[in-house]
């Protein structure tokens, strides 16, 4: 299902607007946070689209899916490819080679594995630790009580760059109720800084629907799919 770029124009106008309002009510900046366009489920004319009206970063969590794409997009130098879902140890040498960061680091073990990618990759690895802010089985990342110590272990990994956290919080109908989740990871955020004394710039948490509580939460990276490109289309039985 591809869009075109006058609708993804349209539609990244309107995040824009609504960007810019959560950061004035928050005294921020809008340069500052930074749109990660979710492009799973999408075709790559969808990514051309969304690349001809400015958009740099996205997000992909289906290796084998990107590893088609990324074939035909290798042209486009200046993308930065975020993988942005659960990574199975098994494919951390595949998501080094395609990705320019892993967003979703949440065990010593594959930060580990992939810091032994980087190296053959010969490159440096931005990371992002994922942190798991509920007790939903569905969810993915690092509890808080591993926190300290996943980050000690990164920090000391040559090839990796620990930039920051990521959160996803359990859905609502109400993106209010995702405040609390957001101001629980800035707040860990804050402490890794304070305790390891490095600093880690980034805060990605918020979606299509709750983005502007998360920038009125510290978010300098918010996660866009939907809202970008609309709804993703079933697959097939």
């Amino acid at each position: 299902m591809a869009v075109d770029t006058n609708s993804v124009a349209a539609n990244l106008e309107r995040v824009t607007q609504r960007i810019q309002r959560a950061a004035k009510r928050a005294g921020r900046r809008e340069d500052d946070i930074t749109i990660v366009a979710v492009s799973k489920g999408f075709p790559t004319e969808t990514i051309r689209a969304a690349y001809d009206t400015g958009l740099r970063h996205f997000g992909e969590n289906r290796i084998q899916e990107f590893e088609a794409k990324h074939e035909t997009l290798v042209g486009f130098s200046d993308l930065i490819w975020h993988f942005i879902g659960h990574l199975q140890s098994n494919k951390a040498n595949r998501a080094v080679h395609l990705f320019d960061r892993i967003d979703s680091v949440d065990s010593i073990s594959l930060a580990h594995k992939l810091d032994v990618a980087a190296t053959t990759e010969a490159k440096m690895l931005g990371v992002l630790i994922e942190v798991r802010l509920s007790d939903e089985e569905t969810k993915s990342g690092a509890r808080e009580g591993a926190l300290s110590a996943l980050a000690a272990s990164i920090q000391e990994l040559p090839r990796l760059q620990l930039r920051g956290l990521m959160a996803i919080p359990p859905y609502s109908d109400d993106p209010e109720n995702a405040r609390f989740y957001f101001r629980r990871l800035r707040e860990l955020r804050d402490g890794l800084c304070a305790q390891l004394g490095l600093p880690l710039p980034v805060l990605s948490m918020g979606m299509s629907t709750d983005f502007e509580i998360a920038i009125e939460e510290g978010a300098n990276e918010v996660r866009v799919g939907t809202a970008l490109f609309g709804e993703r289309a079933q697959a097939k039985p």
